[in-house]
């Protein structure tokens, strides 16, 4: 029996309705920017399996040090305890997070580094004697799926049956060079009629929302905004962070630093699930003191994993390397020729890019999980590229590595794919 036969007599996959959907395909390996089926088929990995193998698949580099590591120390409990892989990944962060991040808070994956920047927030403002209990997201945002996380996201096409149960929530446009003003009056208002405690926002890039991207200087005044109302500032770059703009992070764009980072994806490369908090030391003080009860109490069982933290370690030196950095400007520049081509095309409706993140918009209105965006899927697997369109927007995220030749073949069938909608 196939792989994709025994799996489903007893798996549940993740945004799937398997009713409609019964079909997975099985991977068995995968190297650099290749995955390969249980068939024999190898597939260009043209979104790095969700924004995480950057340094490409299986890159010895990391593997070799994750190997090295396992015969040392696996797991331990990280309440009380502490080991070196944890200590130099927290020092190589903050080497090159933004100047104002201090203190780095172990979780497992990206929906619970929001939880945490969410707690770290409402819980400044309650340990310093004020009740504050309203955030601000911006539309259309997305920011995982446990419940804080939920709260601050706007697409309802994932959240509809919660909605009861979230946080309070008041939710902005994204700025976009001309509504600046606007965005600041309707702060204004909120912020005079509720307690705000904190701003939660995807920096430049709304990934789920189909890499909707939005103007820097806009969202630095928003940011000022929010520092003069002591309004906490939580920046989600667990896609956008480790290079994807152009920069380390997304916030390197911006004037206004955020007090509190969420960082997962990239940050392992791809290899092991770890999810990083920082915060400012402002933010740590707040919670430092003899009473207990102004502890931040949120712990996971494999908070700081030695072995992931190896990983991102090993991920962060290749990050910083010659070799990396010259790849992702050469992938820019390789984006920004395909798309001054594409944009022309009468079936395209606009393209954006910010750093090697690529979206182009068609020009029709596809459903987000309907047959035709499924057509355009089946259509790019079996011309050996695996890329996931956001209902009409097809985007390219792949590994920093990837060869010319490869991104050359995957806009050849992006443009193919254009003739069958």
């Amino acid at each position: 029996m196939s792989l994709k036969e025994r799996d489903k007599k007893h798996i549940w996959h993740p945004l799937t309705q398997h009713k409609t959907h019964p079909e997975t395909i099985a991977i068995t390996k995968a190297n650099g920017c290749i995955i390969t089926d249980e068939d024999g088929n190898n597939y260009i990995d043209g979104i790095a399996s969700w924004y995480t193998c950057m340094y490409g698949h299986c890159n010895k580099y990391i593997t070799n040090r994750v190997t090295e590591q396992m015969n040392t120390l696996d797991q331990v409990v990280f309440s009380g305890f502490t080991h070196e892989p944890a200590i130099k990944l927290s020092e190589a962060l903050i080497d090159i997070l933004p100047e104002n991040q201090n203190k780095i808070f172990f979780s497992d994956n990206g929906s619970t580094s929001i939880e945490v920047g969410i707690k770290m927030a409402l819980q400044y403002h309650f340990n310093n004697g004020e009740k504050r209990n309203v955030l601000i997201a911006f539309e259309d945002g997305f920011h995982g799926d446990t419940f804080g996380a939920m709260s601050v996201s706007g697409l309802s096409v994932y959240n509809g049956p919660f909605e009861d149960f979230f946080l309070e929530v008041k939710r902005i446009p994204t700025p976009n060079g001309l509504n600046h003003y606007s965005i600041l009056q309707e702060l204004e208002i909120i912020v005079s009629q509720h307690q705000v405690a904190g701003f939660v926002y995807e920096p430049l890039v709304q990934g789920a929302a189909a890499m909707k991207m939005h103007d820097a200087e806009g969202l630095n005044d928003i940011l000022r905004f929010c520092k003069i109302h002591n309004i906490i500032t939580v920046a989600d770059e667990v896609m956008t962070g480790f290079g994807k703009t152009g920069r380390y992070f997304a916030s390197d764009y911006i004037d206004i630093k955020p007090d509190i980072m969420c960082l997962s994806k990239a940050l392992t490369a791809g290899l092991l699930p770890m999810a990083i908090t920082s915060c400012s030391q402002d933010i740590y003080d707040a919670f430092y003191s003899d009473n207990m009860s102004k502890g931040l109490f949120h712990g996971h069982t494999y908070s700081a994993n030695p072995l992931a933290c190896t990983a991102a370690l090993a991920g962060i030196e290749l990050l910083k390397s010659d070799e990396i950095q010259n790849h992702i400007k050469r992938v820019i520049h390789s984006h920004d020729i395909f798309g001054k081509h594409i944009k022309t095309h009468p079936k395209v409706a606009s393209i954006r890019q910010t750093g090697i993140i690529f979206a182009l918009d068609l020009d029709i209105e596809i459903e987000r999980y309907g047959n035709l965006r499924d057509k355009l899927f089946q259509f790019f697997m079996e011309n050996g590229v695996s890329l996931r369109p956001l209902g009409n927007t097809i985007y390219i995220q792949a590994p920093y590595i990837i060869s010319d030749k490869q991104l050359q073949k995957v806009y050849h069938v992006i443009e193919e794919a254009l003739e069958i909608v």
